[in-house]
C-alpha cells in the first residue's frame, strides 16, 4: 500500500484537498524552521494569492493527520519524509491558490448564509444532534483555532468547490458500457503464492563478510560533535504592580481569550508575570552567552560536555543542525530554546564519518544480507517453478473478486488482480509490494453478463481526477507561482 501511495501521491493530493472542508485537527504537527527571501510575510505567491507560513503549517498538519487515519495510527515522521509531506503541503496550497485565482476572475464569492449553512453540517459542533454555537467556540478553542481564521478557511474551501462546480464532469452511455465490459472479464486461474518464509539463507561470517566487503562505503559511522554547553536556569522574579501594568499596556495583544478579545489586566496578571519572567530568562541567557565567549562566566554556572549525533541527540533536530554549522573559528552558538530551557553551545571538535569495521557494521549488514538473499532466491524459485507448479484453482473471478483469493490478504489480492488483468501472458508470475511472488496460469476466460449500476460514479471519479489534473496544468501556465521558502 505504501509503495502504491508513493507512486500515485500526485493524484492523492488533488483528491484530498478537493474533498476536504476546513478539517478540525487532532493535534498540530510541524517540522521546524526555514529561511526566507525578501517576502518574509509569505512563503509563496500564486497569481494574486499569497500563501503564509501559518497556512503551510496547517496544510502539513492536516495532511499528516489524514495520512495517519489511512495508516490506522501508524503514520510517523519517517513515513512523512518518504512521502515528501512537506512538499505535498506546499503543492496542495499552490493548487488551491490556482483555483482561487480562477474564482476571482469569475468574481465568485461565498456569502455569510452559505458559510453558516456549511458550518451547521459539521457534526463535531453538534449538541444533542443539532448545531450549538457554544460547542462551536469550544471545539475551535480546544484545537487552537481562531474563529475568524477558521471561518476564512471554510469560505476558501467552499469557494474552491463552487468554482469546480461550474465545470461539471458527466458520463455517456458508451463509457458506461465499455467499463462494464472490462469489469466483467473473468478468468479461471491456477495460482500459487511464494513467500520468503520458504527460503533459508546461510548467514555465516564467511558469506556475511564477503557481502560487507563489497559495500563497505555503505556502512559508515555517524558524524558527531563534541560540545560544551551551559543551561540557563529559569528566572522567577517578584515584579511590582507598575512594571506589570507597563508590560501589559505595551503587549496587550499577547493576552486574548478564545474569541480573540483582549483579557483585562486583573485576569491576565499571571500570564503577564510569566512572560516577564520568560523575558528576563532570555536576557540572562544572552548575558551568560557573552560572558561564556569572553571566558568570564560566574563560578556557579556549570559547563557540561557531550558528544551529539543524529542517534545520540538529547535535544532536537534543529539544535543538531545549528551545531553542525559551527566551526573552529566560530564555535559559539547563541542561546536556543529547547523544551522550555535556553542552552548555549560551544563546538569543541567535529568527529567525521568513517568506514565501520566488520564487527561494528555486522548488526547492520545482517538484515540487508538476509533480505537481498531471500529476494534473489525467491525470484529464482519462481522462475524454476513456473512451468510445473501446482497450486489453487479458482472459480471464474473478475478484477473485483479479491475476497476469493484466500491465500492473500485484501491489499495483496487487489494488487495481484490489478496486475493479472493487465497481463498478455497466459502463464507467468507477479511480484507484490509485500515481497510475495504469485505464480499464475490462466486456465479459462469468459465474459460475464452482470450489470453494474454504479459504473457512472466510477467513471465520474476517474474523469474528475483527470480533468482536475488538466485544469491545474492549464492554470499553472496562466498564473505565475513564486516560492520564497528555502528547502522545498
Amino acid at each position: 500500500m505504501i509503495t502504491w501511495m508513493q507512486k500515485h501521491k500526485k493524484y492523492l493530493i488533488v483528491t484530498i484537498w478537493i474533498s476536504t472542508i476546513a478539517f478540525v485537527g487532532a493535534g498540530f504537527v510541524g517540522w521546524g524552521q526555514y529561511s526566507y527571501g525578501d517576502k518574509a510575510g509569505a512563503v509563496a505567491k500564486v497569481g494574486n494569492v499569497e500563501i503564509t507560513m501559518g497556512e503551510l503549517q496547517k496544510s502539513y498538519s492536516n495532511l499528516y493527520n489524514q495520512y495517519n487515519q489511512m495508516f490506522q495510527g501508524e503514520f510517523d515522521e519517517e513515513k512523512a519524509k518518504s512521502f515528501g509531506l512537506q512538499q505535498q503541503a506546499l503543492q496542495q496550497l499552490t493548487q488551491q491558490a490556482l483555483i482561487l485565482n480562477l474564482a476571482a476572475s469569475y468574481d465568485l464569492q461565498i456569502n455569510d448564509a452559505e458559510l453558516l449553512s456549511e458550518i451547521k453540517t459539521q457534526n463535531y459542533f453538534f449538541k444533542d444532534g443539532v448545531f450549538d454555537k457554544e460547542v462551536y467556540k469550544q471545539v475551535l478553542s480546544k484545537n487552537n483555532l481562531n474563529l475568524n481564521e477558521y471561518e476564512a478557511d471554510v469560505k476558501k474551501q467552499l469557494l474552491i468547490q463552487k468554482t469546480l462546480q461550474l465545470l461539471p464532469v458527466n458520463t455517456n452511455q458508451n463509457e458506461s458500457e465499455i467499463l462494464n465490459t472490462v469489469m466483467n472479464i473473468a478468468d479461471k486461474i491456477n495460482y500459487k503464492v511464494l513467500n520468503e518464509e520458504q527460503i533459508s539463507v546461510d548467514a555465516s561470517d564467511k558469506n556475511l563478510k564477503s557481502f560487507w566487503e563489497d559495500r563497505q562505503q555503505n556502512f559508515m559511522s555517524e558524524v558527531s560533535y563534541d560540545v560544551k554547553y551551559i543551561k540557563q536556569e529559569k528566572v522567577s522574579l517578584t515584579h511590582d504592580e507598575a512594571k506589570i501594568t507597563e508590560y501589559y499596556n505595551e503587549n496587550k495583544t499577547h493576552f486574548k481569550d478564545s474569541d480573540g478579545k483582549i483579557i483585562p489586566l486583573e485576569d491576565a496578571k499571571e500570564a503577564v508575570i510569566s512572560e516577564l519572567n520568560e523575558k528576563f530568562t532570555k536576557d540572562s541567557a544572552l548575558r551568560n552567552y557573552i560572558a561564556y565567549k569572553k571566558n568570564q562566566l560566574a563560578e556557579d554556572i556549570k559547563i557540561q560536555a557531550l558528544s551529539i549525533s543524529a542517534l545520540n541527540n538529547p535535544f532536537n533536530e534543529e539544535t543538531l543542525e545549528s551545531i553542525s554549522k559551527l566551526s573552529p573559528t566560530s564555535p559559539f552558538m547563541k542561546p536556543v530554546l529547547v523544551l522550555g530551557d535556553y542552552y548555549t553551545f560551544e563546538l569543541v571538535r567535529i568527529n567525521p564519518s568513517k568506514s565501520k569495521t566488520y564487527e561494528e557494521a555486522k548488526k547492520d549488514v545482517l538484515p540487508l544480507f538476509v533480505q537481498e538473499q531471500k529476494k534473489a532466491k525467491l525470484l529464482e524459485l519462481a522462475q524454476n517453478s513456473l512451468a510445473t507448479f501446482n497450486g489453487t484453482i479458482t472459480e471464474f473471478i473478475t478484477s473485483s473478486d479479491a475476497d476469493k483469493l484466500s491465500e492473500l490478504n485484501d491489499n495483496e489480492a487487489n494488487s495481484f488482480l490489478m496486475q493479472l488483468f493487465a497481463q498478455q501472458n497466459k502463464r507467468g508470475y507477479l511480484i507484490l509490494d509485500s515481497g510475495k511472488i504469485v505464480l499464475y496460469n490462466i486456465l479459462e476466460q469468459k465474459l460475464l453478463q452482470n450489470k453494474n449500476n454504479n459504473q457512472d460514479s466510477s467513471i465520474v471519479k476517474l474523469k474528475s481526477a483527470m480533468f482536475n489534473e488538466g485544469l491545474i496544468k492549464n492554470l499553472q501556465n496562466k498564473y505565475k507561482t513564486e516560492i520564497f521558502i528555502q528547502g522545498l
